[in-house]
């Protein structure tokens, strides 16, 4: 609603139809989110102010504003956040990752790179603003919007920035699991960050996905068998089933016979548990032994798992003597 007469020449308002190309583009591609000098340059300082006033629109952090005055959406939150920050900045980490696809962690904060020297307000009270030297252009997807830093950067930095080191583990085989990149790619940027938080860790993680453990339980499992001094097993190993499928298998001692798989949650489904019991019958009918594990069980109680391996290992190795 525009201001009648008088009201209306002193806030500046421009006659309608009047809104200019550059200003369309903007609205249109920023969800309706403005830098406040931005909106400045369209209206004038009155006239945006007016509309502040007033209600019509409003301010979420400093110097952006929101052309209108209902809740926002999370892509004008993402839009905020960037905008606050100013030139230079992009989403990163895991908010640039989810944007990429990435599923599984549920993080709702806004994860933030500005230049090292740029001093921001935190421009929303999700957000989580980090100042970088080491940013380059090709680091910045140049097409994406809002912003954001491309798969490998964003997967490194969460990497980085997880609370723990099994959060770290987890988002590396995550990104690479759910193919948003490969891991030699990843491991190629790495390369390239010899300063990142974690370095070493990231890099034996990438490591071991790339020699086929790509679920963190798989990673665990890579770990425990090290930790245990057990022979190291071919991993995603892939066979043919009974009908010709082919199957991959967590796990596997060809010389042995043993096949040892890891299930997540998902495979506590009924459908998923039956397609899992059958494959394991007809290995077994073959001649193969198979263990199973929920990576719980594998994470709380490594002992036993151990343990049991072994023993089907040793049991191997009596069976050839």
């Amino acid at each position: 609603m525009r201001p009648p007469g008088r009201l209306a020449r002193l806030a500046g308002m421009p006659p309608s139809g009047t809104t200019p190309q550059w200003i369309s583009r903007l609205l249109r591609e920023q969800c309706g989110v403005l830098t406040q000098a931005a909106a400045n340059d369209w209206l004038g300082q009155a006239a945006v102010r007016w509309r502040l006033d007033t209600g019509r629109w409003q301010r979420p952090c400093h110097g952006v504003v929101v052309t209108h005055s209902g809740p926002l959406t999370s892509a004008q939150r993402l839009w905020a956040a960037v905008l606050a920050c100013g030139r230079g900045a992009a989403l990163a980490g895991l908010t640039a990752a989810r944007l990429d696809g990435l599923a599984g962690f549920p993080d709702e904060r806004i994860y933030l790179l500005v230049p090292a020297h740029r001093r921001v307000r935190s421009p929303l009270p999700e957000a989580v603003v980090r100042r970088t030297r080491a940013m380059g252009t090709g680091d910045v997807h140049p097409v994406r919007r809002p912003p954001r830093t491309r798969a490998a950067r964003s997967l490194l930095d969460a990497a980085a920035w997880m609370a723990t080191e099994d959060g770290a583990r987890a988002v590396l085989a995550a990104g690479v699991q759910q193919r948003l990149i490969r891991a030699e790619d990843l491991a190629k940027a790495l390369a390239g960050r010899p300063n990142l938080p974690r370095h070493a860790l990231i890099g034996a993680t990438l490591a071991d996905i790339a020699g086929g453990a790509e679920a963190l339980s798989e990673l665990d499992f890579l770990r425990l068998v090290r930790r245990f001094r057990i022979p190291e097993p071919d991993r995603q190993v892939v066979r043919l089933d009974a009908a010709g499928r082919r199957r991959w298998l967590d796990a596997c001692w060809e010389q042995a016979r043993l096949i040892v798989e890891i299930d997540g949650l998902w495979h506590m489904e009924a459908t998923a548990w039956w397609a899992d019991m059958r494959r394991d019958n007809e290995f077994t009918a073959g001649g193969w032994r198979v263990l199973r594990f929920p990576a719980f069980v594998q994470r709380e109680q490594p002992e036993l798992v151990a343990a049991q391996i072994m023993a089907a290992l040793a049991l191997a190795r009596q069976a050839d003597t």
